[in-house]
């Protein structure tokens, strides 16, 4: 590495005058750079660099990368390398991944209208619905990006064997609390039941009702159109006539007989109650089938 020697400073006083050891002169341009170097200001001369090489300022770079763009973007932007402004762009992650980890803490606020019982934390009520579908909290990947009126949006994208998408919420972050923005975010909090988990519910009645059920003994059992509405959960009407009703009111008179005025009157016929049997076991109601109960 060449030695050289200050000489002095052009006549215009923007550069400095350098010799070497064999007397060669050479110029060097007194840039804010050098400047910086020479009061110690090491930081100051990597953002200088950064603005030399960069069609975007630092500022820019780093609320690009906040509100959720890539480095690679920002970079190809920029018109330089993702090197080049990655001195910058890692505060900014590491900014929101902290956002995104404290709305997960935060108060779930319900839906205008609906009271609720209790106050939940975002992460709470997500592990609670999950557990329900078979799935874990922790396989959720969250993210957070800051939008242009200031407000702070947390993502969180999920895949479950029922539903995947991405689930958005506002983060309020002086009140501490979290709003839902998307029927993922919906679903993902169990505030919003989709067809297939509607389905999947239903599905899971017939089964329980099935399992009931196979636990009756036969001898238990209602037969014919009773064992029908046991199956069905509901009471069919009858389909007969009953054999005890007197149906002879039912046929109309016929206007062209006269009546006989010298017919004896017949005194009213009471019949006597019939005693129901007691064979034959009550059908129980799905109340009970499902959950048991009745007389014991």
């Amino acid at each position: 590495m060449a030695h050289l020697d200050l000489a002095g400073v052009s006549a215009d006083g923007r550069r400095l005058l350098l010799v070497g050891r064999q007397g060669e002169e050479f110029t060097l341009e007194i840039s804010p750079a050098l400047r910086a170097a020479l009061r110690g200001e090491t930081t100051r001369i990597g953002q200088l660099e950064i603005q030399m090489t960069s069609t975007l300022r630092p500022r820019e770079i780093q609320t690009r990368i906040r509100a959720g763009e890539t480095p690679e973007e920002v970079a190809a932007a920029a018109q330089t390398t993702v090197e080049a402004i990655m001195p910058f762009v890692g505060p900014v992650l590491g900014e929101r991944e902290h956002v995104a980890e404290r709305a997960q803490k935060s108060s779930l606020r319900r839906p205008t209208g609906d009271a609720g019982s209790g106050t939940r934390l975002l992460r709470d009520a997500v592990s609670t619905h999950l557990s329900t579908q078979q799935a874990k909290a922790d396989d959720i990947s969250w993210d957070a990006f800051r939008r242009d009126d200031g407000r702070w949006e947390i993502a969180g994208t999920f895949e479950t064997a029922h539903r995947s998408g991405t689930a958005r919420f506002t983060y309020d972050v002086p009140g501490n609390y979290v709003t839902t923005d998307n029927d993922d975010a919906r679903w993902l909090v169990g505030d919003l039941v989709d067809e297939m988990t509607e389905a999947q519910q239903l599905d899971d009645l017939q089964q329980a009702r099935q399992r009931r059920l196979a636990a009756i003994s036969s001898d238990e059992l209602p037969l014919g159109d009773d064992a029908l509405d046991l199956v069905g959960g509901e009471a069919a009407p009858p389909t007969h006539d009953d054999p005890l009703r007197d149906t002879s009111a039912d046929v109309a008179p016929d206007p062209a007989a006269a009546p006989d005025e010298t017919a004896p009157v017949e005194a009213p016929h009471h019949r006597r109650p019939v005693a129901k049997k007691r064979g034959r076991a009550s059908v129980p109601s799905w109340d009970e089938i499902m959950f048991g109960g009745g007389d014991q």
